[in-house]
């Protein structure tokens, strides 16, 4: 409606109520004229029956009705009268005149005219017909001298049928004779509006060409003072004296540019002024820069003398006895003073390169073990988030050479450890590729590419400023200088290469560099040239860039190599022919959140068919009791990423006797260690045996272990001093695990404290549990038993630090549990005790001791139908079984407790472990 025009609505204003006007008064005045032909055609109908009335009686009385025959032909030629017809009483026809009779639809209603008569008018679409009662009057039997015949009695009838067409065709004149007029009528009212809509229109568009001309600039258009109305003559008045405005403005304008311009070039002259001063203070300020520089650098070497001296004496102080509460003053204070001494480095670093003070040491260096000791001391971070931490190192690079390790170290940190920090799933590699090489020198390329949130162009251009962070929000990452990145820019620089990146927002980055290096023979590669040459080894690696390096590194081994995309085709192929022939199987650990109980499975099978040897290359962050339960002599476990000496000496011990390939005897019985770091760890448990086990494995790798039986305690432990890790029990009288899990950080959170690592410890636990328990506050969960292994790696990956080797396990360790579990397993006491007997004779007396108050217990609590409590009472026997060799009560506890947590009935399930009780209880006696 919007895109109609001015003159458009006009003529639709006026045609449309005018034409329905004329429709109307047309229609009416045709219906009124078709009324009157009707009320015509019925007069006509009704006067010719009632002309031929008398004739017809007449000849009807004297028996002669052939002689009305001239007179019914005569009839037709009356207007609109088609047939003509003479009855006798019983109604027979005698006479008839016309064409035959259309056949009657409808009856139509006596009229005022032939009220008395008789008269009955019937009619069709094409005619109608009047039938009129002939009957002898006094008048006419007395005319006639009959006596014979009764006044008034019926002699016959008399039928008269009229034609409709000329009707019809004068009602279709009328109504073209009106549609006419109305055409005629709606054309001269057109035209009369178009005129007028025209002198409407016409001043409108002037106006509008006046205003487009206005708008390219042409001001000195104007209008004319008439424009045919009072409404645009004051619309062109207004124009007029717009265009006028804009004409002065324009002029002032041009005037004000003018101005503007000649001030601007005397402002340039002065600036020009200006830029000679200023290139005069840049090099004073360069000047003070480096004064500045050569300040920080004495400043942060005076301030890391006297903090060196702070860690040296703390260190020592923690050997002395001390309080708990100043144990927890002495750690804050060591960890704080490292924190400053990081900060500091960097910032002596930064302040030795402006200064131009800093110097690279040139010693010789194995460039593979380099990168992967980096790698190794970074793969706990990048496995914690998931993300692939792999390095490929190019065939013709050379490995010995010389230069400055400590700084190269640095560099690979600063960039990897910047893409582990951004990348939260995917991978991060680290390849080094020969780009230049001469008789004593090596220029490489090293390159770290990673699959995170990349780098837009404007956090590009910032990024190796001096502090300046990419993330500099309230919410990033505490920790930091900034200052990482230009260090790295400006060691690369010292070693005569580049840095550069190639970002992608959202898809990732690659960071990479040149330098330029000495070769060394002093550092050369003393690995073996494909020592195991002559075996094949099997790869199930699901990561690409894992595999490509695995695959690398075992043909340098000297290894025939065969490639299977899943687990269960690598199966197949052992099960075949063309698996007889593999002597070693490398399996790369499955993407994070998948389990790796089918992989090792796989390995206890193959080494106990004795089919072939396997080596797990797992992550880090991989924790699986059953890892530390596969056969040495067979299997191995190695942590990603990929160590080529690590590879090396696992496949040698497997596929070649220790005594084949070093000439050196079976490893004797070590003596425990005792850890230098000290690692305090809180243990919490209601479980006496349980506790003591824990700590007793503990305390033999060499850490401070504290333990308490409940919630309560170890809220008020945790509210006097600070442990580096906390083992807590899930199911506890009174405050269990979960609700002490929230109470711990929730104080930590009010207070501030750095979070302490929380390590669930339970006998059993549904798939879902363990999200329950992270979502509680818990990092980590251990099924019990625990085994020494499980504990080193649990502390080393929560606290960063190595606990040390306990005494090793006696051969009955390697034992396997029989299909039917027994009674009472010595030997699996004596393995699970971690080959300490008196620990396990221990461990298995207080078990026997509390089995009959917890079969009063779980007897009372059957009883009553409490299962809360029931099921508290079989997690703890449960708990205990774990750590003895009660392998029938120990599964019948596994079946109890899954069926209790499951919400089913149990009592099949509890009257078998009373049994078991019992038996154990009798074993034990006779024993």
């Amino acid at each position: 409606m919007n895109e109609i025009g001015i003159k458009t609505r006009i003529l639709l204003m006026t045609l449309v109520p005018c034409g329905l006007l004329a429709l109307a008064l047309g229609a009416y005045f045709s219906w009124q004229q078709l009324q009157d032909l009707e009320q015509q055609l019925l007069e006509r109908g009704q006067m010719t029956a009632e002309h031929l009335q008398g004739p017809a009686s007449e000849a009807l009385l004297a028996g002669e009705p052939t002689r009305l025959r001239g007179s019914l032909s005569r009839a037709l030629n009356y207007q609109d009268v088609r047939a003509v017809a003479l009855y006798d009483a019983q109604h027979q026809r005698l006479e008839h005149s016309g064409p035959q009779m259309h056949p009657t639809e409808r009856t139509l209603p006596e009229t005022s005219l032939a009220a008395g008569t008789g008269l009955q008018i019937q009619a069709s679409k094409l005619s109608t017909r009047f039938t009129l009662p002939l009957l002898a009057s006094p008048a006419l039997l007395e005319k006639t001298q009959r006596t014979d015949i009764e006044p008034d009695a019926l002699l016959g009838w008399l039928e008269v049928e009229l034609s409709h067409g000329n009707t019809l065709l004068r009602s279709y004149q009328s109504l073209l004779t009106t549609l006419v007029l109305i055409l005629i009528g709606l054309v001269v009212t057109g035209l009369l509006v178009s005129t007028m809509g025209r002198r409407i229109i016409g001043p409108i568009a002037e106006i509008n060409q006046a205003i487009a001309r206005i708008s390219k600039g042409q001001l000195d258009v104007r209008l004319t003072a008439e424009q045919g109305s009072r409404e645009l003559d004051d619309l062109a008045s207004g124009i007029n004296t717009m265009a006028q405005a804009l004409q002065s403005a324009q002029g002032e304008l041009q005037q004000n540019v003018d101005q503007a311009t000649e001030d601007l070039q005397q402002t340039l002259e002065t600036i020009e002024v200006q830029n000679i001063e200023l290139d005069m203070a840049r090099k004073t300020a360069q000047e003070a820069n480096r004064i500045k520089s050569e300040f920080l650098a004495n400043m942060s070497h005076e301030l890391r003398t006297p903090l060196n001296g702070i860690l040296g004496f703390s260190n020592l102080l923690q050997r002395t006895e001390m309080t708990p509460r100043q144990e927890e003053y002495l750690g804050t204070i060591t960890k704080s003073a490292d924190n400053l001494l990081a900060i500091i480095n960097e910032i002596l670093d930064f302040s030795k390169i402006e200064a131009g003070k800093l110097v690279l040491e040139n010693m010789p260096f194995n460039l593979r073990d380099l990168i992967q000791d980096t790698l190794t001391m970074l793969a706990p971070a990048a496995h914690h988030k998931g993300v692939e931490l792999v390095s490929l190192i190019y065939r013709d690079t050379p490995m010995g050479l010389s230069g400055d390790p400590l700084r190269l170290k640095q560099i690979l940190s600063n960039l990897v450890s910047n893409a582990i920090k951004f990348t939260h799933e995917g991978s991060v590699c680290l390849r080094t590729m020969l780009e230049e090489e001469d008789d004593d020198q090596v220029t490489l390329r090293l390159s770290v590419t990673d699959t995170g949130v990349g780098l837009t162009s404007a956090q590009q251009k910032t990024l190796f400023k001096a502090f300046s962070q990419v993330d500099n929000s309230l919410s990033r990452q505490p920790g930091g200088t900034g200052l990482g990145l230009v260090i790295t820019k400006r060691l690369v620089e010292q070693m005569h290469g580049d840095i550069g990146l190639n970002s992608v927002p959202n898809e990732g980055s690659e960071f990479w560099l040149t330098i330029r290096l000495s070769k060394s023979s002093q550092a050369a590669d003393d690995l073996p040239l494909q020592p195991l040459k002559g075996h094949h080894v099997a790869i199930c690696e699901p990561h690409p860039l894992s595999q490509q390096a695995l695959i690398h590194c075992l043909q340098d081994l000297g290894l025939e190599i065969s490639i299977f995309p899943s687990l269960h085709a690598l199966n197949g192929a052992l099960d075949s022919v063309e698996g007889k022939g593999i002597n070693l199987v490398v399996i790369g650990s499955p993407p994070a959140g998948t389990p790796l109980s089918p992989i090792l499975a796989c390995m206890r099978g193959w080494a106990d068919s004795g089919r072939c040897k396997s080596i797990l290359m797992a992550s880090t962050s991989d924790q699986s009791q059953q890892m530390d339960q596969l056969p040495t002599a067979h299997c191995a476990v190695l942590s990603k990423p990929l160590c080529t000496r690590k590879l090396f000496r696992a496949a040698t011990q497997l596929l070649q006797p220790r005594s084949e390939v070093l000439g050196e005897p079976s490893l004797p019985g070590t003596e425990r260690r005792q850890n230098p770091d000290s690692v305090g760890v809180l243990c919490v448990d209601d479980n006496e045996a349980n506790l003591r086990l824990v700590e007793t494995f503990l305390r033999e790798m060499g850490a401070r272990v504290l333990s308490v039986g409940s919630g309560e305690q170890a809220l008020e432990i945790l509210k006097e001093q600070r442990f580096d890790l906390v083992f807590m029990d899930v199911q506890m009288p009174g405050m269990d695990g979960r609700q002490t899990t929230e109470e711990i950080r929730l104080g930590e959170e009010l207070s501030g404290q750095v979070p302490t690592p929380i390590i669930a410890l339970t006998a059993h636990a549904l798939a879902e549990e363990r999200q329950r328990l992270i979502r509680c506050g818990m990092n980590d969960y251990l099924s019990k038993p625990i085994s020494p292994e499980q504990l080193r790696e649990c502390v080393q990956k929560w606290t960063g630090r190595q606990l040390g080797v306990g005494q090793p396990q006696p051969p009955a360790a390697q034992a396997r549990v029989s299909a039917a579990p027994a009674v009472l397993d010595r030997a699996e006491s004596l393995r699970l005790a971690a080959g300490k007997a008196d620990l396990a004779g221990d461990m298995l007396d207080m078990l026997l001791a509390s089995l009959p108050g917890e079969r009063a217990r779980i007897t009372s609590a059957t009883e009553q139908d409490d299962r809360r409590e029931l099921l508290e009472a079989v997690h703890k026997l449960h708990g205990a079984t774990r750590y003895c060799g009660v392998p029938e009560l120990r599964q019948c506890c596994l079946r109890a407790e899954t069926r209790l947590k499951e919400g089913q009935d149990a009592k099949v399930e509890i009257a078998l472990m009373l049994q078991a009780m019992d038996r154990l209880l009798e074993t034990a006696s006779v024993e």
